[in-house]
């Protein structure tokens, strides 16, 4: 689908590089077709030595030659990246935004440019196993969407939503929500370690208990997480007493609050975004 296309990174971070492996490992195009323009040049040839790829210093160039271009700056640079691009793209580019809270109006109209899509991915994105949560502007026609789909896609999981204010919700769920999986199993680690295993055997048991049960459910579909936490809930056993002080604690209220003070601090960052005038 890209082989003859050209697709521009502007801000090339962590989650840009994790794309550009991503479309290089899936053969999506070739190296020499991914441009990638930020300011830190050690940075950029660290890129270029890493996957081969074109790195610049000029958005204006990147966006000039980008069939698609992807949006990666930090949300405080968000509106000087659009400036600088601005009247740069070509007039079917497809702008494929990544930055927290940046919204489909803001960046079309900072780049007088219609055809702009969102997108929320997460952190296993960098080993191909994240899940990405895009929505289109309405000129974004079925051809720029399928070209969305299969770039999110070297990334993992996709989801296409219809409603905007889905990406602050999903950024809470399942953008911030490897934090939270990471906290319970460092917390489950230490536990093991106090109980008297060495923290190597804690890590181990702890991480394919946590991928197995996760597999374990998208193996069981139709099959609600109630029923799969009583099937291992025995009477009076080890099970129940374990999940007796994990609700006595507020283990299910705090996981609720936390996600409702990272959709809230979404939403926040995103009226930052669209308040903030540059220097």
């Amino acid at each position: 689908m890209f082989t003859d296309k050209q697709i521009a990174f502007i801000g090339p971070g962590q989650m840009a590089e994790a794309m550009i492996a991503g479309l290089l490992r899936n053969r999506l195009l070739p190296a020499d077709h991914i441009l990638a323009s930020g300011p830190l040049l050690e940075h950029n040839a660290l890129l270029h030595e890493k996957y081969g790829i074109t790195v610049l210093w000029d958005n204006a160039a990147a966006a000039a030659r980008a069939d698609v271009l992807i949006l990666s700056v930090k949300p405080q640079h968000a509106d000087a990246a659009l400036a600088q691009i601005k009247g740069r793209l070509r007039p079917d580019a497809l702008v494929l935004s990544i930055v927290a809270g940046l919204s489909l109006a803001r960046i079309a109209a900072g780049l007088d440019h219609p055809l702009v899509v969102r997108a929320m991915p997460n952190t296993p994105a960098r080993i191909g196993q994240g899940i990405t949560v895009f929505t289109a502007a309405p000129a974004v026609d079925p051809r720029h969407r399928s070209w969305s789909q299969e770039i999110l896609g070297a990334l993992g999981q996709v989801l296409a939503v219809d409603e905007e204010e889905m990406l602050d919700m999903a950024t809470a769920l399942s953008g911030t929500g490897p934090a939270y999986v990471f906290l319970f199993m460092e917390a489950m680690v230490d536990a093991g370690v106090h109980l008297g295993f060495p923290r190597h055997m804690a890590e181990h048991l702890v991480s394919q208990t946590v991928l197995g049960s996760a597999q374990f459910f998208q193996k069981s579909p139709d099959t609600h997480l109630a029923h799969l936490r009583n099937s291992v809930t025995s009477p009076a056993g080890t099970t129940a007493a374990a999940l007796f002080e994990l609700e006595k604690a507020g283990f299910r209220t705090a996981i609720s609050n936390a996600v409702w003070a990272a959709y809230e601090r979404s939403v926040e960052l995103g009226r930052n975004v669209k308040n903030h005038k540059p220097e």
